[in-house]
Order: structure tokens, then C-alpha cells, then sequence
């Protein structure tokens, strides 16, 4: 298992939100209500059709860290490696924001950023509740 290099992580958040206020002219400020900004940047870059592979890297590394750190700040999570995939995890519970953000910026329908982070308290609640 690997450590995962938390100052890489926050690089690319900050580079994502940088990105996006010169870009996209939004503003991403570590929040959960952020993501929901983050989302429709993703979805504006599909609105011509899918990302080409090397774009949809790039896009797929800012968001997935961008929301990542906003889960780790917001929740009090933790960066893992959990089997080879970044995650974060809060309270026993694991979130996976580079596969949702891979997912939304792959076009899936109904998937979000936002939702990803609405849902996490709901199923640390569940569990436990278990």
C-alpha cells in the first residue's frame, strides 16, 4: 500500500480551482456548495460532445482532487489507498471522488460531485445505525 502524496492532492485542488475562476469565471471556495459549481463546469465541458482522452485526464486529476479535499476539510476525512484507488475515508466510510469524477466527466447520467458529498453523511449515518 501506498501513501498518497497529500501535496500532490492539494496542488491539483488548487490548480482545479485556479482553472476553473480563469476559465470559467466560477469560483470554487473549499466548500460543499462548491462542488455543485465544480459539477456544472463538467458538464459544460461535454456540452460538445466527449472529452478528448488527454482532456479528460487532466479534468478527471483537478476534479478528483478538488472534491476529494473539499470531503477530507467538510468531513474531517482522510486521504487512503484503499486496493490501489485514492479514496477518501470518514468514519469507517469510503468515498471515491476520482472514480465519481471520471464518471461525470464521462458523461454518466445522473452522476455528481455534489451528490457524492450529500450522500457520504447519509451513509455514515446508516452504518451506523447497523
Amino acid at each position: 500500500m501506498t501513501a498518497p502524496d497529500i501535496e500532490m492532492l492539494d496542488h491539483l485542488a488548487a490548480e482545479c480551482a485556479r482553472l476553473v475562476a480563469t476559465d470559467h469565471d466560477r469560483r470554487l471556495d473549499g466548500s460543499l456548495a462548491s462542488l455543485a459549481e465544480l459539477d456544472e463546469v463538467c458538464w459544460a465541458l461535454l456540452a460538445d460532445g466527449p472529452l478528448a482522452e488527454d482532456r479528460l485526464r487532466l479534468w478527471w486529476q483537478l476534479a478528483g482532487a478538488y472534491t476529494g479535499r473539499v470531503l477530507v476539510q467538510e468531513y474531517g476525512g482522510t486521504w487512503i489507498d484503499h486496493e490501489g484507488s485514492l479514496a477518501v475515508e470518514v468514519s469507517g466510510v469510503k468515498a471515491f471522488p476520482f472514480s465519481t469524477a471520471h464518471r461525470v466527466l464521462s458523461g454518466e447520467e445522473g452522476k455528481s460531485l455534489a451528490s457524492l458529498a450529500r450522500a457520504l453523511p447519509v451513509i455514515i449515518d446508516r452504518q451506523g445505525r447497523s
